[in-house]
């Protein structure tokens, strides 16, 4: 009788209800304290990333002004990020123009005023759709490559090994990869801008733009100014594409799982700061103005 005593008193209604209230009250908690929580671990993370990409990228620059760079890997990494990348970046390029050239000649040629396509088109490429779309390509196909790349020779311990020989893993991995996007991002985006321009003024014409009138005001309105802006924009896309793809194959764990989620970390977090970066540069090389600037 003394045994059943004490599982009546817990199994009252009263006391359920009681420990059901309490566990409600605790999953409220833990939903109230979740946002905060995710809120720190995601600043927290937002600043390593920053701090790591900061300090790589300050040692890369160190290592290139003191000549420690292996001149044939950045060949070879020039030929890999900018010859082998050029197909696509035409490509995209090309139909981004065509199409752009398309939907102006559209508008423009109902209104009487078909010769501003080729202003318009043509600022459009040299000054955002060139250098975006080409940065944009070659993080996808070559930022890819680094963070697997380095990825892997991190969780087979090929990293470790080298720093056992005496040997620099960012003068040996990183420098080379850095100095070839920052030479090979430009000449891509050079090709990119003839071939899109030649693209659109081929589908203005085919819609009824003169083609006289396309070339004139190209000529007026597309300055050596926004050509060398955009070019230079692409000097920052390309750091930003190998610094983040070196960081995440660097910071790699967990096997060929590990590999995979740098890989596609690599990409997704490049073309993000690529567009938001895009914006500032945009904002001070084009006009932006405001009060404090």
């Amino acid at each position: 009788m003394s045994d059943e005593q004490p599982s009546r008193r817990r199994g009252r209604p009263g006391d359920v209800a009681g420990e059901i209230l309490q566990d409600v009250g605790d999953e409220l908690a833990a939903v109230v304290a979740a946002p905060g929580e995710l809120t720190y671990k995601t600043l927290n993370k937002f600043f390593d990333f920053i701090g790591d990409c900061s300090i790589l990228a300050a040692r890369t620059v160190k290592l290139i002004f003191k000549g420690k760079v292996d001149i044939r890997e950045a060949f070879n990494q020039m030929a890999f990020i900018g010859v082998a990348s050029l197909p696509i970046v035409i490509i995209t390029v090309a139909f981004s123009g065509a199409v752009l050239a398309l939907y102006m000649a559209q508008i423009v040629v109902r209104w009487g005023m078909g010769s501003f396509t080729g202003a318009v088109v043509g600022l459009s490429i040299a000054r955002e759709i060139g250098p975006v779309l080409t940065s944009v390509v070659v993080a996808a196909r070559a930022g890819s490559a680094i963070g697997a790349e380095i990825g892997s020779m991190k969780v087979t311990e090929q990293i470790d090994a080298l720093r056992a020989l005496g040997v620099s893993p960012i003068q040996y991995l990183v420098t080379p990869r850095f100095l070839a996007g920052i030479i090979m991002l430009p000449v891509l985006t050079i090709f990119a801008d003839i071939i899109g321009t030649m693209a659109a003024y081929m589908v203005a014409v085919v819609n009824g733009v003169a083609g006289g009138g396309f070339i004139s005001s190209l000529k007026a309105q597309v300055l050596p100014h926004d050509v060398y802006m955009g070019l230079l924009k692409t000097v920052f896309f390309g750091i930003v594409i190998v610094i983040v793809g070196a960081q995440q194959g660097l910071q790699t764990s967990g096997g060929a799982t590990g590999v995979g989620k740098s890989t596609t970390n690599s990409v997704v977090i490049s073309i993000v700061i690529i567009y938001i970066l895009n914006f500032f540069l945009a904002y001070v090389m084009f006009g932006g103005k405001t009060q404090f600037l």
